[in-house]
This record gives C-alpha cells, structure tokens and sequence, in this order.
C-alpha cells in the first residue's frame, strides 16, 4: 500500500489532507470525529481581528465608561480580553492534545497592522503547532493605493514573526496583479506556507423579500482549476511550502493537487455536503491512483508532476486557451 505520510510546514502529518478553518473545526467534539476518520491535520476555527476588535468595544462601552481616562486600567482590561480568548483556546486545544497527536494550525483572520497581532503568541503559547495567518480586506476604499494594502500585509508578517517561533503560514486571496510577486515576498519574508486561496462571504440580493442575504456558501468542483494553475506556476520558484485550497470535492481532485505540488490539501465544502466520513473517501481516492500510477510516496506523486510540466509555464498560461479554443469543432 501507498504511503500518504508527508510534510507540512516543518510539521509530520500521516497524508495531506487539513481541514480548513470553519465551523468543522471549532469544537472538539467535531475535530475528533475528523481526526478518527484520518485526517492529517486540522486548521482550527479563526480567530477574526474584527469580532476581537468588536467585543474590546463592546466590554468597553459596558464595563468602563467611567474609567476611560484611567490608562492604567485600560491596559489592564486589553490584557484581560485577550486572556480570556486564550483560555477559551488552551482548553479547546488541551481537549484535543489529550487525545491525539495530530497537528493543530491556528488561525487568525487579519487585514489591520495594529497591537491584536500579540494573539499570535497567546496561541503558540496554547500550544497551537503553528500558526495560519488569514490575509485578506476588500480594496473598496477609493483612496488607498494596492501598494499600502500590499504593505500592511507584509508588515503583519513581519511582526508575527517576530512575536513566535512556530511556523507561520499566510492565506491569500487570488486577486492580486502580481499574485507570482507577492507569493515570493511572503516567501523572502520566511513564512513557513502559502495557502491557495481564501474563498470569501459573498452578499446577494434576496429580490423577493427585499433583503441582503449570504450567496453560494460552498466551494463547486469546477473552483479547483485556478488553484492548480497557480500551484503547478510557483512551486519550482519558492521555497515555502504551498498548500491547495478551494473546489477539492473528490480524491481525483486531490490527487491533481499533489501532482501539481501542493505539500497539503484543505478540504471544508466537501465535508459539509457529505459528512466527516468523507475523508475516507478522499484519501482512499488518492490512494487509487497512486497504486494504479505504482507510486510509493508522496515524494513520488510530485516528482511525477514535475515530469508531466515542461520547463517553461506556457501549458498554465491564457494563450493555451486561445489555441485549443480556437481548434474547438475542427476536423
């Protein structure tokens, strides 16, 4: 039989399958139930730096109104918010240390250079394996310019890094001009991993009720194309580890993903459509077509990815489009 164990992040996972970050991943009850089904890894709910900034307003507004010119006292209350989501993390993370080894990736969703970056150490010091750094904020502001929000970016790197030891990896979006750029200063900058990509809230109108509602919640199969492309482009140029993100709904597509060099593969929307149980399918779908390919390790997997793609990126690039598009309904 194959072997699915690899390397993420410095960390040893027995195959390449993480759970993304979402409701899946906020209790122990669920974790556990993900990791008897043989996960390799869990990304565990984020922590977002608006609900942190939000619920210091609110205490504030009803704790300490009257107290608001006593610094001293102000210090003391931040202090106590963020104790108190770390003790809230400890014991999610004691419950499920106590009971397996698999590796637990924190994670914080961040768009603001600012003072909350310190929770990145309360997680390590909860005893998180490493820590998933959620980049992304809509560039709706008319008067800041891609290269502010660029830098806010790689400042937060900066600063986390300086405030852990363990390793760190950022979650980006594929909306940038130069995304090939941009993966390799986040690399420069030592980060451990890149994750391919966030998948986002995306408002709609509901025409009958007069109302904003949430669109398409899940990720589709037809979602993973993109991320194989920028996988399959970057993997030879960086030096960080990359992990895929965003429509792996079958281990066909999995497979795809490690072909293409993904060192991890998150999973979220399959699992909510089909259950924990999934993950066996998953891995078992992997496992198919590296016995059917005769390929050992995970190692194996890559390098036959690498044999497939020529030396240059052309075969990933538009232009490939345009030809076999308009080769379409010849002959």
């Amino acid at each position: 039989m194959s072997d699915l164990k690899t390397k993420y992040l410095g960390l040893e996972l027995k195959n390449p399958l993480l759970v993304g970050s979402s409701g899946l991943t906020g209790s122990a009850d669920s974790i556990l139930k993900l990791v008897d089904y043989g996960v390799g890894g869990i990304v565990l709910k984020s922590l977002f730096e608006e609900e942190i900034i939000r619920e210091h307003e609110k205490n504030m507004k009803e704790k300490v109104e009257r107290l608001e010119s006593n610094l001293e006292f102000l210090d003391y209350f931040d202090y106590q918010l963020k104790e108190d989501n770390f003790r809230r993390q400890r014991k999610l993370i004691d419950e499920i240390k106590s009971q397996t080894d698999v590796p637990l990736i924190a994670s914080i969703n961040c768009y603001s250079v600012g003072e909350w970056f310190s929770y990145a150490k309360l997680l390590q010091d909860a005893g998180a394996d490493a820590l998933e750094l959620n980049l992304y904020r809509i560039p709706s502001k008319i008067n800041i310019e891609a290269a502010d929000i660029l830098n806010g970016y790689y400042e937060i790197v900066r600063r986390v890094k300086e405030h852990v030891s363990i390793p760190v990896s950022v979650k980006i979006s594929p909306y940038f001009t130069d995304l090939g750029n941009v993966v390799s200063r986040f690399d420069m900058l030592g980060v451990d991993g890149v994750v391919m990509f966030n998948r986002y809230y995306s408002p709609d109108f509901d025409l009958e009720n007069n109302r904003i509602i949430s669109g398409p919640v899940y990720s589709s199969q037809a979602d993973y194309a993109n991320v194989l492309r920028w996988i399959a482009m970057l993997k030879e140029q960086v030096t960080c580890d990359l992990c895929a993100s965003g429509g792996i709904h079958s281990g066909d597509t999995m497979f795809k993903m490690l072909l293409a060099g993904a060192d991890s593969v998150q999973v979220v929307s399959a699992l909510y459509k089909n259950g924990a149980a999934y993950v066996r399918d998953l891995l078992s779908g992997v496992q198919s077509w590296m016995e059917k390919k005769r390929l050992d390790t995970i190692e194996d997997v890559h390098r036959m990815g690498r044999s497939m793609i020529p030396n240059h990126a052309e075969v990933f690039e538009r232009v490939q489009f345009m030809k076999y598009f308009g080769e379409h309904g010849k002959g």
